[in-house]
């Protein structure tokens, strides 16, 4: 793979359609970030009513009576599985900030295809943006931010590190996070009480989706080694045989490798 990526040196490759996935990633993730600001203040607005409550010392009886002025939605807005699944989706996006991060210092990404290493930092700030965006709606619910990475995938990406030669290294195991990621918001969005938790859950999921899907595409060129079929037009008798499906592989997505909502909980 070493000798692959040689071949698509920076000299050689035209990166308009990674530059045009990239640019396409960032589309959605803007669309997103609109909607979760949405959810959030949503959320934020639906909280308020029982923050001040605490506040006031209100009575459980108080509490109660609330609660059903509010709304059976609303009184289950800060129910703790809905924090701990906020604290989990932000660990797992903490581990991602990591992962992308050693990524962007490694010598043949840093010194390597710009293209490349320019949707890694975005990717990367996409993923802060998320982790925020969990912990602000945790934190609103009452909990605590989550700022430590998902437990059991760190252990599985420390243990993996040492290993990582190639790009495709670094691709391969990108996939497992964004595909990690993307399963479990989706399998959130029924988990969670609170509608606005579920747009918010449900905006994030595609973007972790789409970096999945161009990677995939990236994943499949790189094992072509042929650097001219990175490129808009190509010649589409030379595409691999899976160019056509490798980045969307599924109708539906699956969510049967999604985190249980207890992962990633702060303890």
């Amino acid at each position: 793979m070493e000798q692959r990526w040689g071949v698509m040196g920076e000299e050689n490759l035209d990166t308009r359609l990674l530059a045009e996935l990239t640019e396409e990633s960032q589309d959605l993730n803007s669309d997103a970030v609109r909607i979760t600001r949405e959810a959030l203040t949503e959320y934020g607005q639906q909280q308020e009513p029982v923050r001040r409550w605490w506040q006031r010392g209100g009575s459980v009886a108080a509490l109660a009576g609330g609660a059903a002025l509010l709304g059976a939605g609303r009184a289950a807005a800060a129910s703790s599985d809905d924090i701990m699944a906020l604290q989990t989706a932000a660990s797992i996006e903490n581990l991602a900030v990591s992962v992308y991060t050693t990524a962007a210092g490694l010598p043949f990404i840093k010194d390597g295809n710009k293209t490349v290493a320019a949707f890694i930092t975005k990717t990367t700030a996409q993923h802060k943006a998320h982790a925020q965006a969990f912990n602000a709606a945790a934190t609103q619910a009452g909990g605590k931010a989550q700022n430590d990475p998902d437990p059991k995938y760190a252990a599985v990406v420390k243990q993996m590190l040492p290993s990582i030669k190639t790009p495709a290294d670094v691709v391969s195991l990108a996939i497992t996070l964004e595909d990690t990621a993307a399963q479990t918001y989706t399998a959130y969005v029924s988990k969670v009480t609170e509608a606005s938790l579920r747009k918010l859950f449900a905006s994030v999921a595609p973007v972790e989706a789409q970096h999945r899907a161009v990677l995939l595409s990236v994943q499949a060129l790189l094992a072509a080694g042929d650097a001219s079929l990175i490129a808009i037009p190509t010649d589409l008798a030379k595409l691999p045989a899976a160019a056509g499906s490798v980045g969307i592989p599924d109708a539906f997505y699956p969510t049967k490798n999604a985190s249980p909502i207890t992962e990633g909980a702060v303890q």
